[in-house]
């Protein structure tokens, strides 16, 4: 399992840190010439033979260079798909908002009518013309231009709001070496310890100082390691010994690991990533759980619900695990919130000696609106670190973790169990999950069969009749008349339908929550 592990750079030798900034400079401009000579349809081997003449880098500085560049090509072609897609969602929305304006179905709050419809006219058209310029790009089998630095300070530099120095700075605040087991784990960045000061220190390769026909000096400077992790980075760059030479001197192996330094605001940062070794494992879809006693876990923004369910796939406890502030905090407090939340959930797992997790398998999509405040709180949505963090920490601990689809978990938990045994939605969501990974399919009760087959079918039916003629002739007013006769004709075959089709419905119509009391009362 791949780690990061951050420390920082602790030294006050100016003239160091000024080799440091002059090598971070040029390896930033050697990776944006790589990566324009690559646009351009050079071979990376020729790129790499020319960086050391032109740059006065060593080979592995300019491999490394090549391969940055490479790996930023490819996840923008990667991402252009998922791009296309998600400005084609605002489209889909930002249409449907203006055909409910123009209907009368829904009436602006901030401003008047036509200042909202050319407000949604306005967006629609630059949405458009990002789709054909993403259209093209696929068509083409380009990219979207990259800025480095980043796109929000290239427009401050535009107005003036940060220094031409502050914008160069921005531009090259990154060196990365990548690791090798033979060269005592990284030959450009290695980091060491001096077990007679009990200090860490980071040994930078300096190419740019090297006289000719000499080796690289190196730059070195302490570093702060986080005191949690100081033992397992010490025996990470100490090596291991693995046997003894003819001369008696010890062999010693050491793990590969790659170094990234980043500056932010004056500090040098050193992100160290390496293969961790786990204990536990994750579990294949259809491989069976072995554990006694199985946790399923709710992921939401502002709690983690786990229920502890038996093989057989009965209840045995719950409990809700709090964590509000993730909402609204700053990313550094927000990971921590996150570390300390799933902390306390392992501890409590292992006090009740479970031995398996199930958690759900998330596929995040941003939700679109033309609300700004909401697009901006569904991007920062942490419910994936939450479930990344869940997964790390269980694999470190032991546990065997298992991903299922939380396709309707919420909806059958809170119609079969929450009444059943006192839970709240997010429990009984929990609940659900456990059973789903242990095998077991939710089939509905026959009252709920009873209530879909009887109101819901004439809900429906009252529902397609009373819509007015001037919505049914609309856009939307078709896909909706589409939906409904599609849900009548699940009712009427649901034998022949998936397991989950009921389960879908019963999710679409919300006004069922008065059935749901009588089913309780019942």
């Amino acid at each position: 399992m791949k780690t990061v592990r951050v420390m920082k750079i602790v030294s006050n030798d100016e003239t160091h840190l000024r080799s440091l900034d002059e090598l971070m400079r040029v390896f930033g401009s050697a990776k944006r010439y790589a990566f324009n000579r690559l646009l351009e349809g050079r071979n990376a081997k020729d790129i790499i033979k020319h960086l050391p003449h032109q740059f006065r880098l060593n080979k592995r500085f300019a491999e490394d260079a090549v391969l940055l560049a490479q790996s930023l090509i490819s996840s923008q072609r990667e991402l252009l798909p998922m791009r296309l897609e998600d400005v084609q969602a605002k489209i889909e929305k930002t249409e449907k908002k203006i055909d409910e304006y123009q209907h009368g179905r829904k009436t602006p709050k901030k401003v008047d009518l036509p200042a909202c419809l050319d407000g949604l006219q306005r967006r629609l058209e630059k949405l458009k013309s990002k789709e054909a310029e993403l259209k093209h790009h696929l068509d083409q089998g380009t990219i979207p231009r990259v800025i480095f630095g980043g796109k929000e300070n290239f427009y401050k530099r535009l107005k003036g709001k940060i220094t031409n120095e502050e914008w160069k700075d921005l531009r090259s605040n990154q060196l990365y070496a990548r690791g090798d087991k033979s060269k005592k784990g990284n030959l450009n960045i290695r980091l060491t310890y001096d077990d007679k000061t009990y200090q860490c220190y980071v040994e930078i390769a300096n190419p740019l100082g090297q006289p000719k026909g000499k080796y690289a000096p190196r730059l070195r400077f302490p570093v702060s390691v986080p005191e949690k992790y100081e033992d397992e980075i010490i025996h990470l760059v100490m090596g291991e010994q693995v046997g003894v030479n003819a001369k008696g001197k010890p062999i010693i192996e050491y793990q590969p690991y790659t170094v990234e330094i980043k500056r932010k605001n004056g500090e040098y940062y050193i992100h160290l990533i390496y293969e961790e070794e786990v204990y536990g494992r994750e579990l294949a879809y259809d491989e069976p759980i072995q554990a006694e006693r199985i946790a399923g876990m709710d992921i939401n923004i502002d709690r983690i619900a786990v229920s502890i369910v038996s093989k057989q796939g009965n209840f045995l406890k719950s409990k809700v695990f709090y964590c509000h502030e993730l909402e609204y905090v700053r990313a550094n407090k927000r990971n921590n919130l996150i570390g300390e939340t799933v902390r306390d959930v392992y501890d409590w797992l292992l006090q009740e000696n479970v031995g398996a997790v199930v958690i759900e398998n998330i596929q995040l999509r941003q939700q679109h609106d033309t609300d700004k405040r909401f697009n901006r709180l569904t991007h920062h949505f942490k419910k994936k670190k939450l479930t990344e963090t869940i997964l790390r920490r269980g694999l470190r601990l032991g546990f065997c973790i298992k991903k299922v689809n939380p396709a309707y978990t919420s909806v059958i938990g809170r119609f079969k169990y929450m009444k059943k045994y006192g839970l709240s939605v997010h429990e009984s969501a929990a609940f659900v999950i456990g059973r789903r990974g242990l095998g077991y399919r939710e089939q509905l009760p026959k009252e709920l069969i009873h209530i879909i087959k009887t109101k819901v079918k004439r809900h429906l039916i009252a529902l397609l009749g009373s819509m007015e003629e001037s919505y049914k002739q609309s856009k939307s007013g078709k896909k909706q008349r589409q939906y409904i006769a599609t849900m009548l004709h699940k009712i009427e075959n649901f034998k022949q339908e998936h397991e989950w089709s009921l389960w879908n419905i019963l999710h679409k119509c919300c006004w069922l929550n008065q059935y749901q009391i009588q089913l309780k009362e019942g």
